[in-house]
């Protein structure tokens, strides 16, 4: 099943039709286009149900999200699920390209039929995420605080102007303002505790990731916990200030692989955890791979190792 948005910000229906009869030769293909939010969960949920072997994923992280946690609607482990294919198709593209696909759909077309023929994939771990609310498992990252703001206020503005794509332009031009003139820089939330009992206070906000990098600008990728990776549990980088300063201290340095990550006392690090609790003395925004899911008071974290076969 090729699972289709055909909102995403460089897909077209001539680069969908393209892409099916390009896997014809190899595999027999449904095309399900994704109708609304969410839609993409339901089909893949109905292709590990109705044991498809391989679900391909074409759009950009919020696509890819949804089917991942489709397929993880079925029980077992990652042999019992359909495999994945990813055709990045957003802007930001971030686990097709951390899997060392090129940003493009059709650019990366060529690997995964390679891989489809070799029948090589890599088995790879997610990160879940649990509140009052709902439950939800996340590829590459989860935000809490400022980052889910900006996601937001990107959310707001496509949908106010329908032809507004998502762009890194719109990314930045977003958090600027939300970081001069929205967020609360003058009341820390959040108490981030982990499985050992280790416990830190007045944190601004929170990265949660399951692989590194954290997003791309561009070309660029930006790395506020460059160790964490798939075949480890959850990293976090927190902030207990968002002062001007220690706040452009800390981006510089994710810009800079070579830095090895944000350094200084007001940075909160954690590597490898299997478990994480975040709570907020106050609603806190809370996003996943780029999905807004609203605000939140207590975020209960876990590494889920092998999750995922990935064809790749």
């Amino acid at each position: 099943m090729l699972i289709a948005n055909p909102k995403a910000t460089s897909t077209t229906q001539r680069a969908r039709d393209l892409l099916v009869r390009a896997f014809a030769g190899d595999v027999q293909v449904e095309l399900a286009d994704t109708q609304h939010r969410r839609h993409a969960i339901e089909l893949a949920a109905r292709a590990a149900r109705e044991g498809y072997d391989l679900v391909i994923a074409l759009g950009g992280d919020g696509t890819v999200n949804e089917v991942i946690n489709g397929l993880m609607t079925h029980g077992g482990d990652a042999l019992d699920r359909p495999a994945l294919a990813i055709l990045p198709g957003g802007n930001a593209n971030v686990l097709g390209r951390a899997l060392g696909l090129p940003n493009d759909p059709i650019r990366s077309l060529a690997t995964i039929l390679g891989a489809l023929r070799t029948r090589h994939h890599k088995t790879i771990s997610l990160g879940h995420v649990e509140t009052a609310e709902e439950e939800r498992y996340f590829t590459f990252t989860a935000g809490i605080g400022l980052d889910a703001e900006v996601v937001h206020a990107v959310d707001v503005a496509r949908r106010s102007s329908p032809g507004n794509k998502a762009s890194n332009r719109l990314y930045v031009q977003s958090a600027v303002r939300q970081f001069f003139a929205l967020t609360d820089r003058s009341r820390p939330a959040l108490t981030i505790r982990d499985a050992r009992g280790r416990e830190a206070r007045g944190v601004y906000l929170a990265f949660i990731a399951n692989t590194s990098p954290w997003t791309y600008l561009g070309p660029r990728a930006v790395y506020p916990s460059p160790r964490a990776g798939f075949s480890t549990g959850l990293d976090l980088f927190g902030m207990r200030s968002l002062n001007v300063l220690p706040t452009l201290s800390a981006i510089l340095q994710m810009m800079i692989p070579a830095t090895g990550g944000p350094r200084g006392r007001h940075v909160v690090e954690l590597h490898d955890a299997p478990e994480l609790t975040v709570t907020s003395d106050r609603p806190i925004a809370l996003q996943v791979d780029g999905d807004y899911l609203g605000t939140r008071t207590r975020m209960a974290f876990r590494s889920v190792p092998k999750a995922i076969r990935v064809v790749i």
